[in-house]
């Protein structure tokens, strides 16, 4: 009997059938392996050790500084007058403003808005270009807020060895006080967290005693809530996961830094061949690295830096502050983990002297583009008018015929008062000549007119324009509304349209 084959998919090897049915077979079983394996690693914790240091020292005193700023901002006062509100920085949903200190922002002008996260975007490229994630390493919320919660936890449940012992002992009186201690402080600062926020919305004194009598409204204790929680569970139960999976700028700056980037650096050429080392010991034909590994217990993102730059690494310079504990230790110098770049380390290996280059193309561009906007942003607040005017012509109808052939066209008037004062502006009309104006609660009126707006206001005014039968001349004509302040000098012109038919 013939024995049936078959072959290969290059048509080349033959196989014998019952072979080819075995192969199929453990192919099948291959793939219901692979269809119950796990495609996600599960998540290893990482207790990261309380070091002491330079780095250490600074990223208290950013924390305490970036802290004091989030809770006490709306607490601070500003004098804008009777009719304004005093908190220095204050989101004013009601009545449409944004007050930061002695600027106000009102809805017409979020191109200030725009150009404020312009600025705080191209420093951040500037920042990330001189001295890499120096940001997500000090001042970014996330590393603030997990700061904050693993101190807490090294309060109570003890250092890195203490914690870990606990995490794998059984369950016990002890393990459930501690856990459950740790956990009710750190949500009562997340709560803290969501309950300072929503001062930047309302008057902090008003709300902070409406909270305490519980007569807030219901949305304030929503938006408490609402920011509870993302601060719980990013800051204290998902830690360095948010930067590595969640954050997307580990991979935008990868677009922002070169070679010439300071980011904290493994010098291998101190360092290799690594290896433990013992007291009294030579150190010829060896590097400095005793292989101790408290740069990774040290870590608060679970990595080796050792391994070279690496998308985890936030650049807190926590690794630095161990490593050199260890060589102050062992009695060689500091810097075996340090502020540098892989290009100086070269160097170095090739007895060259290392070289910093802070003024590079894409950091004088950096700067460049700063500088630009920054002058914008100046001379745009600094020209800026304390008097507006909006003008919207009625499209339904677009027109009315009179009965003596005249024809009106009605238009509503905003006009802005952005001072801390009421101020009598004066409306006149350009470029046609108009046979009545019709100012709705005062009539026809002889222009210019006095129109009185309160102070930090926006007054709406409907006008008519009516222009005679000679003169409206079919199709668009155009004319100019005046608003001015004699006082101040200050004068607002707004080009319009007036329809007298279809021009046909």
């Amino acid at each position: 009997m013939n024995e049936r084959v078959k072959f290969t998919l290059n048509g080349t090897q033959p196989i014998p059938a019952m072979a080819a049915e075995g192969v199929a077979r453990s192919d099948a079983q291959a793939s219901n392996s692979a269809a119950n394996r796990k495609f996600y690693k599960a998540r290893v914790p990482i207790y990261p050790k309380l070091v002491h240091g330079t780095y250490r020292q600074i990223k208290w005193a950013v924390m305490a500084i970036t802290l004091g700023i989030y809770y006490l901002l709306p607490w601070v006062r500003w004098d804008r007058g009777p009719s304004a509100p005093d908190q220095a920085v204050l989101v004013d949903l009601a009545h449409q403003r944004f007050y930061f200190f002695f600027i106000e922002i009102w809805p017409q002008e979020v191109y200030y808005i725009t150009g404020l996260l312009i600025l705080a975007a191209v420093s951040l490229f500037l920042v990330t270009a001189l001295f890499g994630r120096l940001w997500c390493g000090y001042a970014c919320p996330q590393t603030v807020w997990t700061d904050l919660f693993v101190y807490v936890e090294n309060l109570i449940e003890g250092d890195r060895s203490a914690r870990i012992r606990l995490a794998a002992a059984p369950l016990s009186a002890e393990k459930v006080v501690k856990r459950v201690s740790k956990h009710t402080i750190w949500l009562l600062i997340a709560v803290a967290a969501g309950g300072a926020w929503v001062f930047y919305f309302t008057d902090a004194p008003t709300l902070a005693h409406q909270l305490l009598a519980m007569s807030a409204p219901t949305v304030v204790y929503l938006g408490i809530g609402v920011f509870t929680f993302p601060t719980y569970s990013l800051g204290g139960l998902m830690r360095e996961q948010v930067c590595t999976y969640m954050c997307p700028w580990p991979r935008i700056q990868g677009a922002m830094v070169d070679k010439e980037a300071l980011a904290v650096t493994y010098r291998f050429d101190r360092g290799e061949p690594r290896g433990p080392h013992k007291k009294g010991q030579s150190w010829e034909g060896r590097g400095a690295c005793i292989d101790c590994n408290q740069c990774v217990a040290a870590c608060p993102m679970g990595i080796d830096i050792r391994d070279g730059l690496q998308l985890e690494c936030i650049n807190c310079g926590l690794c630095i502050d161990a490593c050199d504990d260890v060589m102050a230790r062992v009695g060689l110098p500091k810097g075996l983990i340090a502020y540098d770049n892989d290009a100086n380390v070269k160097l170095r290996q090739q007895g060259q002297t290392a070289r910093y280059h802070f003024v590079r193309p894409r950091t004088v561009l950096y700067a460049a583009v700063l500088a630009i906007v920054s002058a914008i942003m100046l001379v745009g607040l600094s020209t800026r008018h304390t008097l507006e005017l909006d003008v919207l012509r009625d499209r339904n109808p677009n027109y009315v015929t009179l009965a003596d052939g005249a024809v009106r066209n009605a238009y509503t008037l905003k006009l802005m008062n952005r001072f801390n004062q009421p101020r009598d502006f004066h409306l006149s009309i350009s470029g046609i000549r108009a046979r009545s104006v019709n100012v709705i609660g005062l009539g026809n009126v002889k222009l210019p007119v006095k129109l009185n707006v309160e102070a930090d206001k926006v007054r709406a005014v409907r006008v008519l324009v009516t222009v005679a039968k000679p003169e409206a001349k079919p199709g668009e004509q155009r004319l100019t509304f005046t608003l001015s302040d004699p006082a101040n000098r200050e004068t607002r012109d707004v080009s319009a349209v007036f329809v007298a038919g279809d021009g046909q």
